[in-house]
């Protein structure tokens, strides 16, 4: 009583909020003077250590607006795991008036984090056992934390930030999602804001920010996801206000890459690729390279490790790139050796599971691995086809597309994609069923020409027709979309396929073959 006496007094003659961190042997480890509107809490550290473990300090402070407990406050007590959070009325004669509190709530909703108790007079506060309470709440915050279910997917929590200049954001965030799954990540929760530009330092606004934070600790995420590409300082700036680990959409592909990546090949481009992404984002202002080295191999006393890691990814990127052109090489020599055979190269293109491993396992009789997943095929896999007039192409199966593929992928795979550059036929395998068809098929027509491909004939194959809702207008689909309605799970579906790549390639003009799918290498 005599505290919260002594608080009223003094905040009333400096017309400022004062506050107090008390521990629980009631001694006053901090005490914090504000403005006449808010406090400006200290550094007390990271305290991630999970819901069940709360800080062992509770913060009494002043108000003197005659307010309840504000947003602040509340947000104060979640994010720094305080026991409590008490603030008191000062009165125009500068008493104490009443008295306002709230604890981190045992059992937490999908809406709130805490719970806000009876308002009292600041007298009655006297009478107010904390050391029962607060033994009373850990037990029953344990309690909770036993029951909760635990999954072997990491939890996460995507963040997308919509402005003018972006298009399609439904499609993108979907995306996203997919891409996390992809990835083995459970999405646990979605935040989604709406600004006229992106914040240069940390994207969000400060209240979504703080909602983010909120969320992830409610769910016990330690990972989010945006989908932008992120800039080292933004990385930086979120995860300090957060303390969650910051992953972009770029970083994300090239996760999904790093775990995919089966051939030698692939292992180096995608390794390639990260260090790409990674060289530009080794900042000065990491704490991580802010050590100095020095001694035998380094330029002196006074490099910076900055430095050093600059100029060791730097020559692990001369490296990978010279084992990737002796890589390439070998392709290339492959490649020629078809060349000199005569027999006709046709690529499988298209985005990203739309269904190319599966067509071309059903054309050739193959066991391609082939995945409901985005990106499921990264190396390029090639089958021989024959027809029945004793005529044999050769089929390679392509890295998908996505929208905005990032620059380090596509320079790291040049190599791979070299592999349509001998392509005298591009099969453009759709998901027809897919309601965002035409950005995918924008997206595969813009790669191909930033490739120098659009000048090679192409069918468009328009795949998985049997994901049509049955009162689909199918003929209609196949002429807006100039192409030929198809379900790779259905072989006899591809007849119509095969006799317009045998024109093309041939240019044959006579009725569709009749062709026996029981044998695996005839289509």
């Amino acid at each position: 009583m005599e505290l919260t006496n002594q608080l009223a007094v003094l905040s009333h003659e400096l017309r400022r909020q004062i506050g107090v961190m008390v521990n629980r042997k009631g001694r006053v480890e901090h005490v914090i003077v504000g403005d006449a509107h808010q406090l400006f809490l200290p550094e007390l550290g990271r305290h991630r250590a999970g819901r069940g473990r709360l800080r062992g300090l509770r913060l009494l402070h002043t108000h003197l607006a005659h307010e309840a407990l504000t947003r602040d406050d509340l947000t104060d007590l979640v994010l720094l795991q305080l026991d409590y959070v008490g603030a008191i009325e000062v009165l125009d004669d500068g008493l104490a008036g009443r008295w306002f509190g709230a604890h981190v709530a045992a059992a937490t909703s999908d809406e709130e984090m805490w719970s806000v108790l009876d308002t009292e007079p600041a007298h009655g506060m006297a009478r107010f056992d904390f050391g029962t309470f607060i033994r009373e709440l850990e037990t029953q915050i344990a309690r909770q934390q036993r029951t909760r279910v635990v999954s072997d997917q990491q939890p996460v929590i995507v963040v997308q930030v919509v402005h003018p200049a972006m298009k399609d954001p439904d499609g993108s965030l979907h995306e996203l999602r997919e891409l996390a799954s992809t990835a083995g990540l459970a999405i646990v929760d979605e935040v989604r804001q709406r600004r006229n530009r992106l914040d240069p330092r940390t994207c969000l606004g400060r209240g979504r920010l703080s909602d983010l934070t909120l969320r992830s600790m409610q769910l016990g995420a330690e990972l989010a996801i945006f989908d932008c590409n992120l800039t080292a300082t933004q990385v930086r700036s979120i995860a300090d206000a957060t303390s969650l680990k910051i992953v972009d959409r770029t970083q994300l592909i090239l996760d999904i890459f790093a775990q995919r990546a089966r051939s030698r090949a692939g292992k180096l481009q995608v390794e390639l690729a990260q260090l790409r992404y990674m060289l530009p984002r080794l900042s000065k202002n990491t704490t991580a390279f802010s050590r100095l080295a020095g001694g035998i191999g380094g330029r002196g006393p006074g490099e910076q490790k900055l430095e050093i890691d600059r100029r060791r990814v730097q020559k692990r990127i001369h490296l990978l790139e010279g084992q990737l052109k002796s890589v390439g090489k070998s392709r290339g020599e492959r490649r020629r050796k078809r060349q000199r055979t005569g027999i006709p190269v046709v690529s499988i293109v298209g985005y990203t599971n739309a269904g190319k491993s599966t067509l071309l396992n059903a054309l050739t009789g193959s066991e391609v691995l082939a995945e409901d997943k985005l990106f499921a095929t990264l190396d390029p896999t090639t089958r021989r086809l024959r027809f029945p007039r004793e005529r044999e192409v050769v089929i390679t199966d392509t890295v998908g597309f996505i929208r905005d593929l990032p620059p380090e992928l596509v320079r790291a795979f040049r190599s791979t994609l070299e592999e349509m550059n001998d392509a005298d036929l591009l099969l453009h395998v759709v998901d027809i069923s897919d309601d965002r068809i035409d950005d995918h098929i924008a997206a595969v027509d813009k790669l191909l020409t930033e490739l120098s491909l659009d000048d090679r004939p192409v069918i468009r194959v328009l795949n998985k027709v049997d994901g049509l809702a049955a009162e689909a207008d199918k003929e209609t689909l196949a002429q807006r979309y100039d192409g030929l309605l198809v379900s790779a799970l259905d072989r006899p579906s591809l007849i119509p396929l095969l006799h317009r790549m045998e024109q093309t390639l041939w240019q044959l003009d006579r009725e569709p073959p009749s062709l026996d799918f029981s044998n695996p290498s005839t289509s």
